[in-house]
Formats: C-alpha cells, sequence, structure tokens
C-alpha cells in the first residue's frame, strides 16, 4: 500500500525487451529510495506498484530495476517511456512509519488520462484532464468513481478533484507551488497521458451495491429483499413528508 506522496522524482534509464519477451525497467538516480531496499519490495512508479528485481544503491545514483507485465503497458502510460523519462517513486508504506499522508493508494492503474490544459491561477496551477469513455478505457467508465473533492491518484500523488464536468467527460485538480516543484505533473504537456487510481472505496461500494441488486448474486433473493425493503422505507418516508400519503 502508497500514501500518494511522492518522495522523489528519478530518472528512467531504459526500458528494454528481454530475451525471454518481458520488459524491463531501470531506474536511476533513485538513491534517497533505496537505503532500505531488499529484493521483492515494492515501489510505485508513476503510481504503478512495481516489485524490485535488482538494485544498487550508490552506483548511477542509485538504480533498481522491475519487470513489466503486459496488464501494466496495456492500461498504464509507463510503455510510453523512454531513456531520460522522469518519473514519481513512492516506497511502499512501512507499518511502524506513523503518520499516513495523503490517501489509501493500492498502486494498481486503472487506466489513463489525458492533460487538457494548464493554466496558471497566481502561484498556483490548474490541471484539467479529458476523461475518455468506457470503450476507450478497457470498458471502465473512469469519470463515474470521480467526485468533487473526492480523492484521486495522477502519476501516483494523491490529489482532491475540484471539477468534474460529467457532460464534457472533465475534470480537474488545482497544484500548489510545492506540489508543482516535487511531482512530474508540471514537465508535461496538453495530450500527455496520466496514470489513474480512482478511489478504493468508491469501487467497494459499487461492488455491494451491485451485489445486492443483482438476481445472479449470491442469496440473491435474501439481499434483494433487504435492499428493496430498505428502498421502500426511504420512499414511504418521503411520500410521507410530502403530504402524498398520510403519516
Amino acid at each position: 500500500m502508497f500514501t500518494g506522496i511522492v518522495e522523489l522524482i528519478a530518472t528512467v534509464e531504459s526500458l528494454t525487451l528481454a530475451p525471454d519477451g518481458h520488459t524491463i525497467l531501470k531506474i536511476s538516480n533513485a538513491g534517497p529510495v533505496l537505503g532500505d531496499c531488499h529484493i521483492g519490495d515494492s515501489i510505485a512508479v508513476d503510481g504503478v506498484c512495481l516489485t524490485v528485481t535488482a538494485f544498487n544503491a550508490t552506483e548511477n545514483g542509485g538504480w533498481w530495476t522491475s519487470g513489466l507485465a503486459p496488464e501494466t503497458l496495456r492500461r498504464s502510460s509507463l510503455g510510453e517511456l523512454q531513456a531520460g523519462s522522469r518519473v514519481n517513486l513512492e516506497r511502499a508504506v512501512a507499518a511502524a512509519s506513523g503518520r499516513l499522508g495523503g490517501h489509501m493508494v493500492q498502486g494498481h492503474i486503472d487506466g489513463t488520462v489525458k492533460i487538457r490544459s494548464i493554466t496558471p491561477d497566481g502561484a498556483a496551477a490548474w490541471i484539467r484532464f479529458d476523461v475518455p469513455p468506457a470503450e476507450e478505457s478497457h470498458g471502465v467508465d473512469l469519470l463515474r468513481y470521480i467526485v468533487p473533492k473526492g480523492f484521486i491518484t495522477l502519476d501516483g500523488a494523491s490529489l482532491t478533484v475540484c471539477e468534474v464536468d460529467d457532460r464534457d467527460r472533465m475534470f480537474s485538480v488545482m497544484l500548489v507551488p510545492h506540489t508543482q516543484e516535487n511531482i512530474t505533473m508540471m514537465t508535461k504537456g496538453n495530450g500527455a497521458l496520466v496514470n489513474v487510481e480512482v478511489d478504493l472505496v468508491g469501487k467497494y461500494v459499487e461492488k455491494i451495491l451491485a451485489g445486492l441488486v443483482s438476481p445472479n448474486s449470491k442469496d440473491a433473493g435474501q439481499e434483494n429483499d433487504s435492499f428493496s425493503n430498505y428502498v421502500a422505507k426511504v420512499v414511504r418516508n418521503v411520500l410521507k413528508e410530502e403530504g402524498v400519503i398520510p403519516k
């Protein structure tokens, strides 16, 4: 698990295809996050949870490698990285680390969005994003999980959603100067892909409600009766308050 508080901006040294066909990502200038590193540890790269397969904490400013699965390449922007690309890094949360900043982040990318515009607002900056429809995003409509003042993880950074326009398929965040300086977002241009992980709680709530109303769910009859009774009670209370039916 991560918190969405980026620890370091590092550099892609290489993205190569191994003889057996899998993709290997090598990150350099990563020394500050490798001091307590072990093989098999998790480090988020632009919000994608990756497993450390090799590392050297001092050479080339500290480097480490990880294999990228085909699903990772399909769902995220990591396949577009090149030598010299800058990426956000965060180590997995340590249980004894004390306070947890940001919010609960899995490092499991739901999809990508594109930067529509970056607009200064005093020292801060508005960043607006275009959200693709479900048919262009692995069958998932990310916009349904994005709400004003809700959490969202963009390239591994925990941010607060400002605007949401469902018709225009757009949402925005605002970056204060400190955030602008400590994540890679401001170095990207319009049209650039950004990794998105929506708030996990919303996905669980949707799954639970779907189970309650789906006729194919386990113990569907009992669950549907309970849910139907609850909805009926709410409707009756509203009708009583509006004077449609007697109290």
